[in-house]
């Protein structure tokens, strides 16, 4: 099973212990709290992520072949979107994050539950996620 695979059925394990959606609501928020801050350097139009009715601002970086985001938003659940995105995809090979399908959204059930601009917001979060990725593992294997 691969590192993707592995943290999102955890996380998937740590949703189903909650019974009611405000518990999970509620859970989704304290997540994006626990985000590490972003250098103020990107929170600019360059690095925010189109598409969301909030602002999020993702910034991006490799540690060797592997991908680490930051990430921020104005909005509490928001930021808690990208939080539980970036829980699954920091660390982890940058090849293997860009052509991630990260069906435990589904697991989650959590598109389910949000609004259409929220819904729009998180598969801009996914695209966006997946370009970095994709152009990290690209420079990783021209510099191999």
């Amino acid at each position: 099973m691969s590192v993707l695979n592995q943290r999102a059925q955890a996380l998937v394990e740590e949703f189903e212990l909650f019974d009611d959606w405000m518990d999970r609501y509620q859970h989704v928020i304290d997540l994006g709290k626990e985000l590490a801050p972003i250098d103020e350097g990107f929170r600019t139009n360059d690095y925010r992520i189109h598409g969301c009715q909030s602002q999020v601002w993702l910034q991006p970086g490799q540690n060797d072949s592997n991908v680490q985001f930051r990430a921020d938003s104005d909005a509490q659940i928001t930021k808690g979107l990208i939080a539980i995105l970036l829980r699954v995809v920091n660390d982890a090979p940058a090849l293997e994050v860009a052509s991630a399908d990260l069906a435990f959204l589904d697991q989650l059930e959590l598109k389910e539950h949000l609004s259409p601009t929220r819904k729009n917001g998180l598969d801009a979060m996914i695209k966006q996620i997946r370009l970095y990725a994709g152009a990290m593992a690209a420079r990783s294997s021209q510099s191999s």
